[in-house]
């Protein structure tokens, strides 16, 4: 359902949680006002959930809220990120698929786009030890969801011989203070050529044409979980750690009492990492054996 013209959705069965529907790429400027809209409109929700977005990383509401982060390169030049932010391995990765024949561009939303994604996301149904949520997806079903916030999306194509192996959809806020990397995708078969890496340079590079002074990749950081190889990835590019507020403002005396308890997280985010960095092993362990896939590397 939309309110105050912004798509919201609701997750969870017993605690209703509600959130933007581009939750982490759209913010709210008047958080106050849009929340007493929520409440006329009568959501089926017990919990309003939203981040705060950047630069502003200091708290601007009291309502209940925690720390979340994003993985964000300030960006003021593609100059001054490609000399001075990134590492002597981050630079040669990227110049890699250019050597290699990879041809980086920004590219319009059409059928030949969706239908080189599509077959992107079908190549392999695991990706970093874990099921890939888009693989098995139709070709209509690809459109749609990639048809998402058009009107603040940049798309860009990694292109071998013409064909499509890799692909960026960036997403701008309203305010165009940053860009966020809603996806990047790479054939795995193709890894040897570095296109994901070629993708974030150019990604970096649309954003500095643009005056778009941040570049956001999700997370920094999720829970209680080390190091891994998206992380080094993420480094390696320069991307950093930027704490934001996240805030949980209730809806219902459920919500209420769900906040004050800290209930309004996971069951897996009270599991010790030392546990679940085990669980992951073995769940990694297992796809692989059962698809008999390679693993795909940063």
């Amino acid at each position: 359902m939309k309110v105050s013209n912004k798509e919201i959705r609701v997750s969870g069965r017993w605690l209703k949680i509600a959130r933007l529907d581009a939750d982490k790429y759209q913010f709210l400027e008047d958080a106050g006002s849009f929340i007493e809209e929520l409440r006329k409109a009568r959501v089926k929700a017990d919990i309003f959930t939203f981040m705060q977005g950047l630069p502003s990383t200091e708290p601007k509401y009291k309502f209940p809220m925690e720390w979340d982060n994003f993985a964000a390169i300030p960006i003021s030049t593609f100059e001054n990120w490609w000399m001075k932010q990134i590492g002597f391995k981050a630079r040669n990765k990227a110049k890699q698929a250019e050597k290699k024949g990879v041809v980086i561009r920004e590219v319009p939303f059409n059928d030949e786009l969706v239908h080189g994604i599509w077959e992107i996301y079908n190549e392999s149904p695991i990706r970093q030890g874990r099921r890939f949520a888009h693989y098995g997806k139709d070709f209509a079903t690809v459109y749609k969801e990639e048809a998402t916030y058009l009107d603040s999306s940049v798309f860009i194509g990694a292109y071998l011989e013409e064909k499509l192996i890799g692909f960026v959809k960036l997403v701008s806020d309203e305010s165009r203070t940053q860009a966020g990397l809603m996806n990047i995708v790479s054939l795995i078969q193709q890894r040897d050529k570095a296109p994901t890496n070629a993708l974030v340079a150019r990604a970096v590079r649309s954003c500095a044409e643009r005056g778009i002074p941040f570049l956001v990749y999700s997370n920094f950081d999720y829970g209680k979980k080390q190091q891994d190889s998206l992380r080094d990835f993420k480094e390696r590019n320069a991307f950093q750690r930027m704490d934001v507020p996240r805030y949980y403002v209730p809806l219902t005396q459920l919500g209420a009492a769900a906040v004050r308890l800290g209930l309004q997280h996971r069951l897996t985010d009270y599991i010790p990492e030392s546990v679940a960095s085990r669980l992951r092993e073995y769940r990694e362990a297992w796809y692989n054996r059962r698809f008999e896939t390679a693993t795909e590397a940063s």
